[in-house]
């Protein structure tokens, strides 16, 4: 499932630019960029937002005002490095705290990770060990949810890596090359180098004849 982002900030070309950012992680999509707190109320309230980018200096006030009284997972992204701002953004319930000028990977790794946590919460009761291993990956910047999505061609690797993203369960290579649109081989290839940059997980299924049989999926 696609997850909305709203971008607030009050210079347009950074909106912008954090916007695209968004674009280019699989699963994700940049709304239109807003760049003052009742703007931001508007959309949220008459769209569908999944998580906010938010800078903490607005014009009629601070993005924690807005994480605050809204029940949306936010993302701060900020050039103010003060200790007590930034612990008031993740009081009030921030996911984490970005400092500005940051490079695009930063971000779009979290975005990552943050869609693997984002799927956690899909099942109905939590067990201690997995909390425990999701809130660490979360942050962690060495779990395999933020191993970019690499190739020879992006474009397809960043399409099958959607595809898996939007598979409720794990899928052969045979199933994600009817899905894309591409042949098995190629499906093969792009696959083995998202597995070996941990951008996907992989797993034996043994069939009817008893050869196993590979299924890739996001963990």
């Amino acid at each position: 499932m696609m997850v909305n982002v709203l971008v607030l900030d009050d210079d347009f070309y950074v909106g912008q630019i954090h916007c695209r950012y968004v674009d280019e992680v699989a699963g994700f999509h940049a709304l239109e960029p807003v760049r003052d707190l009742p703007t931001a109320r508007t959309v949220i309230a008459e769209q569908e937002v999944d998580l906010l980018l938010v800078d903490y200096v607005l014009p009629e006030g601070n993005g924690v005002d807005l994480i605050r009284e809204t029940d949306v997972d936010a993302i701060v992204l900020s050039a103010v490095a003060d200790a007590d701002v930034v612990r008031s953004a993740l009081r009030a319930g921030a996911m984490t705290y970005i400092l500005k000028p940051f490079a695009a990977e930063e971000l779009q790794d979290f975005l990552r990770r943050y869609a693997r946590f984002r799927r956690y919460w899909e099942r109905e009761k939590v067990s201690r060990t997995d909390l425990e291993r999701q809130l660490r990956s979360l942050h962690d910047v060495a779990s395999p949810g933020s191993a970019p999505v690499r190739g020879s061609g992006s474009s397809t690797s960043g399409r099958i890596y959607a595809t898996l993203e939007g598979a409720d369960r794990p899928l052969t290579a045979l199933e994600v090359s009817e899905a894309v649109g591409i042949s098995r081989a190629t499906a093969q290839r792009h696959l083995a180098k998202l597995a070996e940059s941990r951008a996907v997980t992989v797993s034996l299924q043994y069939g009817s004849t008893g050869r196993p049989e590979h299924l890739y999926g996001l963990g």
